[in-house]
C-alpha cells in the first residue's frame, strides 16, 4: 500500500500541465550577463560566491563563467537550506543540510538563490553567513517574485522579477522535475 504523502504526490503530478515558457534561454543568458556587469561594478575583486543549492546550481554556474569573461574569479562555496521540500508553497521553516562555508571572516560574499520568494530564505541566509564573520552580504537572485514577500528583504541583483506562479526550469524544479529545461517555464 503506497503511503498517504506518495498518493498526495502522484495525485498533483496527475493535475498540473505540462509547463509554458516564460523566459526563453536567449533573454536569460543576456540577463545573467549583464547581471555579472553590476556585480564587478559593486564587488571587490576578490569576493566569495555562496550558492544555495539546490535550485540555484544553473544560474549560478552561468553567472561564475560570466564573472570569468569580466576577469573575476570569486571562490565559490555552497550551502544546501530547504524549506519546500516536494510542496509548491514552502513549509515556512529553513533548514541547513550538510556543511555550512568557512573562512568568511571579513570577506565580501555574493549570496546566489534561484529565486527570492518569502524572504525566508535569503533572510536566514544572510544572517547565517554574517554570523560567519562575511561583510558586506550581498544577494544575488535568478528571480524575484516580490507578491509573496513575508520578510522584510530585497536582492541587490535580480535577474528577473515575476509575478506570483510556480515556475520549473534552468534549475528551479517541482518534486526534482523540470530542473533541465533551459528556460523558465510556469506549471498552472
Amino acid at each position: 500500500m503506497a503511503s498517504r504523502g506518495a498518493l498526495i504526490r502522484a495525485a498533483m503530478a496527475q493535475t498540473l500541465s505540462a509547463p509554458r515558457t516564460l523566459i526563453a534561454a536567449p533573454a536569460i543568458a543576456a540577463r545573467i550577463e549583464a547581471l555579472a556587469d553590476e556585480i564587478v561594478a559593486g564587488l571587490p575583486p576578490d569576493f566569495v560566491m555562496v550558492v544555495i543549492l539546490n535550485g540555484a546550481f544553473m544560474f549560478a554556474a552561468d553567472l561564475a563563467r560570466a564573472l570569468a569573461r569580466r576577469e573575476r574569479h570569486p571562490a565559490m562555496e555552497f550551502v544546501n537550506l530547504k524549506s519546500y521540500g516536494d510542496a509548491t508553497e514552502s513549509t515556512g521553516q529553513v533548514r541547513v543540510l550538510g556543511t555550512l562555508p568557512e573562512r568568511l571572516d571579513g570577506r565580501a560574499v555574493l549570496l546566489v538563490d534561484d529565486i527570492l520568494d518569502t524572504g525566508r530564505t535569503m533572510h536566514f541566509a544572510r544572517a547565517l553567513l554574517a554570523g560567519l564573520g562575511a561583510a558586506p552580504v550581498r544577494l544575488c537572485v535568478f528571480l524575484d517574485k516580490p507578491a509573496r514577500r513575508a520578510m522584510p528583504i530585497e536582492a541587490d541583483h535580480a535577474g528577473f522579477v515575476i509575478d506570483d506562479r510556480f515556475v520549473v526550469g534552468y534549475g528551479l524544479d517541482h518534486a526534482k522535475k523540470w530542473r533541465g529545461l533551459p528556460d523558465l517555464a510556469a506549471i498552472d
